[in-house]
């Protein structure tokens, strides 16, 4: 009988001990998952200030190469005081960047904000030229505006093209013409079409629609007044020679 209670003892002392030891071993992996997640998410924000603009940086990823961040920072006050002398005088001069861990596209700009996917610049880091295209979104500030979408688009992979500094790199480019491509296709498509309508029928023409659309007076007839010819005219002279 005194056996029973003695085996009895040990046994539970026993499954005692391996409940402690695997409570630990389980504390102490949750732990380590949490400083790892952490790590990776940890925010550190950083202010710098050139000249006129204010760049306020906010990472979100730990692991994000320091020096690629750098190289951001730098693609900014290249680009942004260029495309203001280009296209507004009078952009905002405060713009925040957010290398957003959690964000699923690859990049969107909304009230002076620019968020990029930090996924996006550990698959693609020479696409620094991202930035390009979202501060132009800032430059044309064109608010509550009834102008089309895909024109909006457009200008600022137009100006992708013109100003930006590390295209080459990033293997971007404008796409070559294809019949079932459209001028309203926006974003390169359309940046082709602009590129093709500056050389070929009216230079300056993409100032005066970015300027119509900043003040509200673009209209479908905005293109008849500033080329003699409609989109879609522009658009069919275009499909029969669309070399640039």
């Amino acid at each position: 009988m005194s056996l029973y209670f003695y085996n009895t003892k040990n046994h539970r002392e026993l499954i005692n001990n391996y409940y402690c030891s695997t409570m630990k071993t389980l504390m102490l992996s949750i732990l380590l998952c949490c400083f790892v997640i952490g790590a990776a998410n940890a925010q550190s924000t950083k202010t710098y200030h050139v000249k006129r603009y204010t760049l306020t940086f906010i990472n979100q990823d730990a692991t994000l190469d320091t020096a690629l961040q750098q190289r951001m920072v730098n693609t900014f006050f290249k680009v942004y005081p260029e495309l203001a002398k280009a296209y507004n005088k009078k952009p905002a001069k405060a713009v925040t960047m957010v290398i957003d861990t959690t964000y699923k596209g690859v990049a969107e700009t909304d009230n002076g904000k620019v968020t990029i996917s930090s996924r996006w610049m550990h698959l693609h880091p020479e696409d620094i030229d991202v930035i390009t295209h979202e501060v132009m979104h800032i430059v044309q500030d064109y608010g509550n505006s009834t102008g089309p979408g895909w024109l909006t688009e457009g200008i600022a992979d137009y100006a992708r093209y013109k100003f930006g500094i590390n295209n080459t790199a990033a293997k971007w480019a404008l796409p070559p013409y294809k019949l079932t491509q459209k001028y309203d296709n926006a974003y390169r498509i359309t940046a082709r079409f602009l590129v093709w309508v500056e050389e070929k029928v009216k230079p300056g023409i993409v100032k005066e629609l970015d300027s119509q659309l900043r003040k509200h007076t673009y209209t479908e007839n905005s293109w008849q007044q500033l080329t003699g010819k409609s989109v879609d005219e522009l658009w069919k002279s275009y499909t029969e020679n669309p070399a640039v």
